[in-house]
């Protein structure tokens, strides 16, 4: 017999075994058109005996839900606010660094956040989604506490705030968006945009706690009561944890790179590799971007809080437009609105007013992006596929999360932007950024117009 996965148009998405441990995967794609078959090269592993039970739709769905929004809540919100600790950080006279080395620091968070993902998985799969949280919990925690005792010592932030945090992150991250699969079916969309607005909140909250603490209590005590504040929060939401079907202990291997002769998964994984270049330039480099123009600290700290709270808007909008529009269609608006906001706003705001304006609207073109793509990938692959495909395609997202934003460092020192009073050198990391968002918006375009050429369409 056979040893290969097939992907067939049904009606419902279920999985179906055999004695001969041939597994088939039944999704439900928008068009007949968006799928080809996916080989698997190793089909030993057998699903979860109730993988064939009808999602749930909810039920103790929510209660996963608001847990996995406090992980994001965190994970999202310290790495925005990481643009007012790196702002007080570089004003630290016993720290010698450039604008591109300090913001390396938190690409590399970023950048590991997504490239563990698909060992995330797997680590599932060994002690279970429950435990694997547990870790994180300890991981993240620990990273801002260790960070505080080493403000004066670079290699010292990269270990800790960057691939400390990075880790526990990833592990959290990958659950978000593992879990929701399990639990929702045709309120996904809605279930991904909740869980990814506690990110929202977190961004925009933290970014004013940190400044106010900055001002309070130090720069390095600000660091700790994060930290305590992580283990106090998120540890008992992950004893809310818990998994209608265990994580298949080799689910990486379902992971198969056949999944790339699917032109709309490729054009999606291009979509997304592409536009991250882009989107944490306007949280990192607001307050610096404030101050050039004669604005205050705390008007900056505003500014990124501002971002944040409309990240929150986005991504519960998204969410509505993904189950009622389709996430191709949500995706793709999304990422054009983003590109316009930093190609055509950001670029002439030369006062507080047009910047609250950019802020407002990059920040909900932001925050739409991470429901409307995972929902888009699981759309496309279903159910039994959707943790593993997932995590590949964020993969994908390792070098602009670990670049994007030191690449805007790098042209912000090389103008002098930092040091200048004027907006004029910071043009060139501006039109940067829009032009990623702009190229992943295109490649979004051409995976919606993979599945069907009809723009009136819910896909």
């Amino acid at each position: 017999m056979s040893n290969t996965a097939t992907l067939t148009r049904l009606e419902e998405p279920h999985i179906s075994t055999t004695n001969n441990r041939d597994i088939q995967l039944h999704a439900t794609p928008y068009n007949s058109h968006s799928l080809q078959d996916f080989e698997v090269i190793d089909t030993d592993v057998q699903p979860p005996d109730d993988a064939t039970e009808a999602v749930p739709d909810g039920g103790y769905g929510w209660t996963v839900v608001f847990a996995c929004a406090a992980f994001i809540f965190w994970t999202n919100g310290f790495m925005t606010a990481w643009g007012v600790l790196q702002t007080a950080m570089l004003r630290q006279a016993h720290l010698k660094v450039s604008t591109a080395t300090i913001t390396f620091v938190g690409s590399l968070a970023l950048s590991c956040m997504v490239g563990f993902g698909i060992p995330s998985v797997r680590l599932f799969g060994l002690i279970g989604v429950r435990n694997a949280c547990f870790l994180a919990v300890v991981l993240l925690s620990s990273s801002p506490i260790l960070t505080s005792f080493t403000l004066d010592n670079i290699g010292g932030l990269f270990c800790t705030a960057g691939l400390l945090f990075g880790i526990g992150s990833s592990i959290l991250y990958t659950a978000t968006n593992s879990l929701p699969i399990q639990w929702f079916s045709g309120k996904l969309g809605r279930a991904n945009g909740y869980i990814k607005a506690g990110g929202g909140i977190g961004a925009t909250v933290l970014p004013i706690a940190a400044q106010a603490l900055i001002d309070a209590v130090g720069l390095a005590w600000a660091f700790r009561t994060f930290g305590f504040l992580m283990l106090a929060t998120i540890l008992p939401s992950a004893f809310l944890l818990r998994e209608r079907a265990p994580t298949l202990q080799r689910s990486t291997r379902l992971m198969d790179l056949s999944m790339f002769k699917n032109a709309t998964f490729v054009a999606l994984c291009v979509s997304g590799a592409i536009s991250i270049f882009a989107f944490f330039v306007p949280p990192f480099f607001l307050p610096l971007f404030s101050s050039s123009i004669g604005l205050s600290p705390g008007t900056g700290a505003g500014l990124v809080a501002l971002f944040g709270a409309a990240t929150t808007v986005g991504r519960i909008v998204s969410g509505f437009a993904c189950d009622s529009l389709g996430p191709f269609n949500t995706l793709a608006i999304t990422l054009l609105t983003n590109a316009f906001s930093m190609l055509a706003i950001w670029p002439v705001s030369t006062s507080l007013a047009p910047l609250i304006v950019f802020a407002a609207i990059n920040g909900c073109a932001n925050g739409s992006f991470f429901v409307a793509l995972p929902t888009a990938i699981t759309s496309l692959v279903g159910p039994g596929f959707a943790s593993g495909a997932m995590s590949l395609g964020t993969s994908f997202w390792t070098p602009g999360y670990l670049l994007g934003t030191p690449l805007a460092g790098v042209l912000i020192s090389s103008t002098g932007a930092a040091e200048s009073s004027s907006i004029e050198p910071y043009r060139a990391a501006i039109f940067y950024a829009g032009g990623m968002a702009l190229g992943g918006g295109l490649a979004a375009i051409t995976a919606r117009l993979k599945i069907d050429m009809k723009v009136i369409k819910k896909l």
